[in-house]
């Protein structure tokens, strides 16, 4: 980074990077979700641009949202480890202060001890509103610790515990499978066993509150964390850099690295309107779209098939934009026939007139990418490549 310091300069550039979230696939029938989607204009776009593959962490490597997207911007998931509770709060606007600790949570379904649905059918976001509420005035104080409970978007909420003496090194409550019965919370570190503690109080009087409810008669608890101290990326790249995103996690991302986050609608076509209306006041864009990962991560392959198709009817809209560089990636693969995650690299396709190395061919998939002229990079590459691209480093040395 301090190389890359002295080497920015000023430029008029603009470039939006395009995250669909989990965009990676695998075969199911001979063919990926890309590979089997109809995509013209993302095929003929191809031919235009440099196509290549991004490994977001290391080789082997299954990622979580949050490292894989702070890779994207250019931040070492390995120095800066940050965990999902943070993310989430920031994601929903919540003032959180040093100290505090935050998590996210997601409603569950329980039966005989064991989780049979972690996601509560994908609980609709007006009965998660209810039931925190119904939390937020049964639970919010238990020893020295005030606890908030907000609602985000499904089935997904955040608590935060505010008073003395907390840590986020505790252990998580959720098993991360159906099938398998919750964890007991534990402490990490030495000073960790208040927290534990309250935790753990805490979730056996949520659980009395919600015992009686349909789909969401439990809660799990995952990704425990603090606020940490961030460079923030304006100082970093000399980038007047905006967000637009839905999901409140990818927006406490971008928010924790100091973009500005700009308001949207719930639609894609609603965050596209959204560059329309603020193009002219910022360098980057950051645009994030979900839908696709939440297709995989269901196991529903026809469903990301379809999303996929939706996107690619967008792009001669995103064109119409002239942005000077246009990256358009995922930041993990999320195969629906794993229905989660996986450690597969992700199609990259850059495109920016008059500096890119274009292929020539159409497509754009998995297979073609792996022979694109950029090759297989680590996603902390893509912003120098970005900047580059955009004519806003010079040159190294004499």
């Amino acid at each position: 980074m301090e190389i890359l310091n002295e080497l920015l300069v000023p430029n008029n550039t603009k470039i939006i990077q395009i995250v669909v979230d989990g965009l990676g696939g695998l075969e199911k029938n001979g063919k990926t979700e890309l590979e089997t989607a109809k995509t013209p204009n993302l095929d003929s776009l191809a031919s235009s641009a440099s196509l290549g593959l991004t490994t977001p962490i290391d080789t082997g490597i299954t990622p979580g949202s949050g490292p894989a997207h702070m890779a994207l911007f250019g931040y070492d998931p390995f120095e800066f480890e940050i965990g999902r509770g943070v993310l989430e709060a920031l994601g929903i606007d919540y003032p959180l202060k040093r100290g505090d600790v935050a998590v996210r949570g997601n409603f569950a379904t329980a039966r005989d001890g064991l989780i049979i649905d972690r996601r509560a059918g994908r609980l609709a976001s007006s009965e998660n509103q209810r039931i925190c509420k119904l939390l937020s005035e049964t639970i919010n104080e238990i020893e020295d610790v005030k606890i908030r409970i907000m609602p985000g978007k499904g089935h997904r909420f955040v608590v935060i515990f505010e008073g003395d003496g907390l840590s986020h090194e505790i252990t998580e409550s959720d098993p991360q499978k159906n099938g398998k019965p919750p964890v007991v919370v534990q402490p990490l570190a030495s000073d960790a066993g208040k927290t534990a503690r309250i935790v753990n109080r805490f979730l056996l009087q949520a659980l009395e509150v919600i015992k009686t409810e349909k789909q969401a008669n439990y809660l799990l608890l995952r990704g425990f964390a603090s606020l940490p101290d961030l460079a923030q990326f304006s100082e970093r790249y000399s980038l007047a850099a905006a967000a637009i995103a839905t999901y409140p996690m990818y927006r406490g991302l971008a928010r924790l690295v100091g973009m500005n986050v700009l308001e949207t609608g719930s639609s894609w076509d609603d965050e596209l309107a959204t560059i329309t209306n603020n193009k002219s006041k910022f360098d980057y864009f950051f645009v994030h779209f979900k839908e696709t990962d939440a297709a995989g991560e269901d196991g529903d392959f026809e469903r990301k098939v379809s999303l996929i198709e939706e996107f690619d009817k967008l792009i001669p809209q995103i064109l119409d934009f002239n942005f000077d560089v246009l990256a358009i990636t995922g930041d993990h693969s999320t195969p629906a026939i794993l229905s989660g995650h996986s450690w597969h690299p992700n199609p990259f396709l850059l495109y920016a007139p008059g500096t890119t190395r274009t292929e020539g061919e159409t497509g754009f998939n998995e297979r073609r990418c792996a022979r694109g002229v950029l090759g297989h990079m680590n996603s902390l590459e893509v912003m120098p490549l970005l900047l580059a691209h955009a004519r806003r480093l010079k040159k190294f040395g004499a």
